[in-house]
């Protein structure tokens, strides 16, 4: 299994608008890198979902239910999407504030390449946030 981080703009797409829908496809990736992590991810995999530019920190894990297909909202078929589904809301956030300030997670990619929208996660990291979540 994988791990990765999802970044969404609670304002746009939030924690709670995914577990109302039980399922969704993450759309409107524009970014190469990001779009090749999207490639990579497998059914199965889980990711940190990500309140970005509102909250800045990590809510809940999520799960990909549906590998890497075209971009329904992408008119020239040259985009990708996953389809995710809710597994669990956090106890507490982690925030980017206790991301950076912790050693064991100072090479995480949301640190060195902020803008980054979907990025990999070690297992390692992964298993680090869920214990500052209070998991």
């Amino acid at each position: 299994m994988q791990y990765w981080l999802m970044k969404s703009e609670p304002d746009v797409f939030s924690w709670d608008d995914l577990v109302a829908r039980k399922t969704a496809e993450w759309d409107g990736v524009r970014n190469h890198q990001a779009q090749a992590h999207m490639k990579a991810m497998r059914k199965g995999d889980q990711a940190l979902f990500y309140h970005s530019n509102i909250g800045l920190e990590a809510v809940g894990i999520m799960q990909i239910v549906e590998e890497a297909a075209p971009d329904s909202t992408d008119d020239t078929g040259k985009w990708v999407a996953v389809r995710v589904s809710p597994v669990r809301k956090l106890p507490r956030p982690v925030t980017l504030k206790m991301i950076k300030a912790d050693p064991a997670l100072s090479g995480m990619a949301v640190i060195r390449q902020s803008r980054l929208s979907v990025s990999p996660v070690s297992p390692e990291e992964f298993r680090h946030i869920l214990k500052l979540a209070g998991e």
